[in-house]
């Protein structure tokens, strides 16, 4: 069997890390499940146009409600975690500010999904 990999990748081992696929494969899942959610989200917002707080405090307070808000924010938030790490890795040369930002883009999605998600469910139980 030939190999392909120059000498160099040999040696150094580095090469394809066969996450690529996964990563393509999360990032159309996702923008499929945000297709919904996105009509669900529409439908909450104009639904509650000129609502109370009492009104939006009670709306939310419907199980399915807060369910489909706290998907809605899973889903959007990894989205944009996923495709932010892609523009990273295509543009950024540097393999040191590859890192740094990727980083940040993890601690920025997760943190804002879990501000979110705690702020939906304060919310939801009398907040």
């Amino acid at each position: 069997m030939m190999n392909m990999r120059t000498p160099y990748k040999i040696i150094t081992g580095l090469g394809s890390n066969k996450e690529g696929t996964m990563h393509f494969w999360y990032q159309r899942l996702t923008a499929l499940a945000n297709v919904p959610l996105s009509l669900f989200m529409l439908w909450f917002i104009f639904s509650l146009r000129g609502a109370t707080r009492a009104d939006f405090i009670e709306t939310l307070s419907s199980p399915i409600i807060t369910s489909l808000l706290v998907l809605a924010v899973i889903s959007f938030t990894w989205h944009m975690r996923l495709g932010l790490q892609a523009v990273i890795e295509d543009y950024v040369s540097s393999e040191i500010h590859k890192v740094i930002f990727v980083t940040l883009n993890n601690f920025f999605c997760v943190g804002l999904a879990i501000i979110s998600i705690i702020s939906i469910l304060k919310l939801a139980f009398g907040g």
